[in-house]
């Protein structure tokens, strides 16, 4: 996996150059040869003979049973037996199917959020009164002419047709919980619009669309087109809500549209149900047990990190402006080697480095912040190419007054763990 001449059972991942995004390569190919290795294995052990000592056959337990989903096409009456995961009444039920266009014969399951989305559902609700979503993500799309940006679509709808989670509404009025409702059919909304000839043709469909999706109707994915005047080009604004996608979702829509486009559809794979992770996520691990680490972790902060003294943050985050300064070259390969000499992850020194920066920006040596984790390291078999949510903010907390660089390097590694 990391194309180096030779491996010894000794040798460390990422001293040989692994990070995270190949480290789920690798638990997928242990899973398809029937083996089954915690991740947090390979964060802690990450050598050959680390990994072997944890590890079992695909049966021994570490994998969720994910209970199967019981709305089998034809049925005319959804029981709370067929939604094991959803735990509604039959009365929510009825509920949940009047809202679905089609009735009963267009649901084709439903089950809950996974952790981010919930947190999403939360913003999304909030930022509704103002007229604003900070979720919905918009990609513009340049097409040389009108037949290519129709191929394209076409070739969307075709991939939608593919992924549950592409095809899925949240419903939450009148339930025990939110959940997310999965259409059999369900067809992507495709608007045109004239533009004037002044002005940027992206402002002006930006401006057009707005950032309000109705997201109890399926698909959560719009189009909106528009012609280039003077020209034979058209755009396309493509949105998608945050709620079914992260970055990695995006390189698999991508990559099915293309194959789609160039008549390789049949080498792709089976589709599976992001319902699937969401099992994993809710029946993997108590919620006793995730409460327990969070309450050693944080039970004593009494106070909040804050940056420059700034704790006025409410709001949903538009108004915040970005400043980027990228590592330079003799610095980003200097964090690498240091990484490699220690045996953990780039992402772990900097972390350590991030906390630094907190420290001093806050006038604090002990530090709570945020972090994006990637998920599909252990959302089970083929995460690594199901669209969809597999990412979760978290905070970390690290003591920078502490013994040294290296302790507080391997307390890092063992908290992402």
């Amino acid at each position: 996996m990391l194309g180096v001449g030779e491996v010894s059972i000794d040798d460390n991942f990422f001293e040989l150059g692994g990070h995270s995004l190949l480290a789920v390569s690798l638990v997928e190919r242990l899973r398809e040869r029937g083996l089954a290795v915690p991740v947090r294995s390979l964060f802690v052990t990450p050598t050959v003979a680390g990994l072997a000592a944890g590890l079992g056959t695909a049966d021994n337990g570490v994998s969720v049973v994910v209970p199967p989903n019981g709305i089998v096409e034809g049925v005319e009456v959804i029981t709370p037996e067929m939604v094991p995961l959803a735990g509604l009444s039959q009365e929510e039920i009825e509920r949940v199917v009047a809202r679905v266009p089609g009735g009963v014969a267009n649901v084709a399951d439903i089950y809950p959020l996974a952790p981010l989305q919930e947190g999403i559902l939360f913003h999304h609700l909030m930022g509704a009164s103002s007229g604003e979503d900070a979720y919905v993500l918009p990609m513009a799309l340049g097409f040389d002419s009108r037949a290519r940006l129709d191929g394209f679509v076409a070739v969307l709808q075709k991939v939608v047709d593919r992924h549950d989670i592409l095809r899925t509404a949240v419903l939450w009025e009148g339930l025990r919980e939110p959940v997310q409702v999965v259409a059999r059919h369900v067809q992507i909304p495709v608007r045109e619009i004239t533009l004037e000839h002044d002005g940027d043709v992206v402002d002006g469909l930006l401006a057009a669309c707005g950032s309000v999706m109705d997201i109890t109707a399926a698909p959560l994915v719009q189009v909106t087109t528009a012609g280039v005047p003077g020209s034979q080009r058209w755009v396309a604004l493509l949105q998608v809500h945050h709620l079914i996608q992260d970055h990695t979702a995006v390189d698999v829509l991508f990559a099915e549209v293309q194959a789609f486009l160039e008549g390789r559809e049949a080498e792709l794979p089976v589709p599976l149900p992001f319902r699937n992770f969401v099992a994993q996520a809710r029946l993997g691990i108590p919620v006793t047990e995730h409460e327990a680490f969070f309450g050693r972790l944080l039970g004593d902060v009494s106070e909040p990190t804050a940056p420059f003294g700034i704790t006025d943050v409410r709001g949903d985050g538009t108004a915040v402006t970005e400043a980027r300064r990228p590592l330079g070259g003799d610095t980003a390969a200097a964090v690498r080697e240091v990484a490699r000499r220690l045996g953990v992850s780039t992402a772990t020194v900097l972390h350590v480095m991030f906390a630094r920066v907190v420290a001093s920006a806050s006038g604090r040596e002990d530090v709570v912040f945020g972090t994006v984790l990637f998920g599909r390291m252990q959302a089970g078999a083929g995460a690594d190419r199901v669209p969809g949510l597999f990412i979760n903010t978290l905070p970390v907390r690290l003591d920078t007054s502490g013994s040294g660089v290296l302790d507080a390097v391997r307390s890092m590694q063992a908290d992402l763990a």
